[in-house]
């Protein structure tokens, strides 16, 4: 684990308690991931944030389907200097379910607050799911999902 990983695993300890009945044991484990992912959004560092991906990971935001931290890397690097300057994620764990002692599928419901906002709007508000995997010893993220909540 590179030297910047290893501190965002520190920051998502941390943060972790805010997680309640989830912060203990694996599922905790699991939690690091969207926690670091938040991390490096709020850095806005896309090269961290794509490589807490899988290799072969994926991400759907809206109607794009980015495929590789390739992929991620570059859309993630060119919104951050456009329409996500400034921005944060924020979520909260609905659930999680341990597919297998090396899988797990996480739900979390939030959303991105914009430069300026207190709180996501009604348009930036999501429920997403995270496919979680165990590769030598690190939690990744396999494949981010975001659907909007309306309400």
């Amino acid at each position: 684990m590179t030297e910047k990983a290893a501190s965002l695993v520190t920051q998502a300890k941390q943060w972790a308690s805010r997680y309640g009945e989830f912060s203990n044991g694996t599922e905790g484990a699991v939690l690091t991931v969207p926690l670091r992912v938040g991390a490096a959004w709020a850095s806005h560092d896309a090269d961290t944030l794509a490589e807490l991906y899988t290799e072969d990971g994926s991400e759907l935001i809206g109607d794009i389907q980015l495929r590789g931290r390739e992929e991620i890397r570059a859309y993630l690097a060119e919104a951050f200097a456009g329409s996500y300057r400034g921005s944060r994620l924020v979520d909260e764990p609905v659930d999680i379910k341990l597919l297998t002692a090396d899988v797990a599928v996480a739900v979390t419901e939030g959303g991105i607050v914009r430069a300026g906002e207190e709180a996501p709007a009604p348009e930036n508000s999501f429920r997403a799911t995270w496919v979680v995997v165990r590769r030598d010893g690190d939690w990744r993220l396999f494949s981010h999902q975001t659907s909007p909540l309306k309400g």
